[in-house]
């Protein structure tokens, strides 16, 4: 056995069907296709969803319901977040850079403070919105909500 004699197995290695390429060959004339319609021509690419010309299930299927453009999608933070945050890190002043220090925002998200919690601290916090609840609860311990 040396490199000169290799070859791969018996059976791995197939011929490509090489199609119109005349009588002769055996697969000349309609090259496998069939007889008309769309799948025999040429450029034939089948649409996505395409039913065999029954409608659609997308066509078939209501539409319903109302998709806002103007739709602002804040991720929600908690009073509770906010005090564990808080006593962990050992800070007064909460805004965007310590929330994504943290990890608890991405770097585009709008933060909204949300009020499930309390605080035993004084905090000011900086977001894109808040709760009344939350509002209620930070300048109860004399704290700031500044909206960015």
């Amino acid at each position: 056995m040396d490199l000169s004699n290799l070859k791969p197995a018996k059976g791995s290695v197939k011929k490509n069907k090489r199609l119109g390429r005349g009588q002769g060959s055996g697969r000349g004339g309609t090259s496998t296709r069939g007889h008309k319609g769309a799948k025999s021509r040429s450029g034939y690419s089948k649409k996505i969803g395409f039913e065999g010309g029954q409608m659609p299930l997308q066509r078939r299927v209501p539409k319903y319901g109302f998709k806002n453009v103007n739709r602002r999608e804040y991720k929600g933070i908690n009073l509770v977040t906010l005090q564990n945050l808080a006593e962990k890190t050992n800070v007064e002043k909460i805004d965007i850079e310590v929330l994504l220090k943290a990890g608890l925002i991405s770097k585009n998200d709008l933060v909204k403070i949300l009020g499930k919690g309390t605080l035993d601290r004084k905090l000011e916090v900086h977001a894109h919105a808040f709760s009344k609840s939350a509002v209620e609860s930070i300048e109860a311990r004399n704290g700031t909500a500044v909206k960015i």
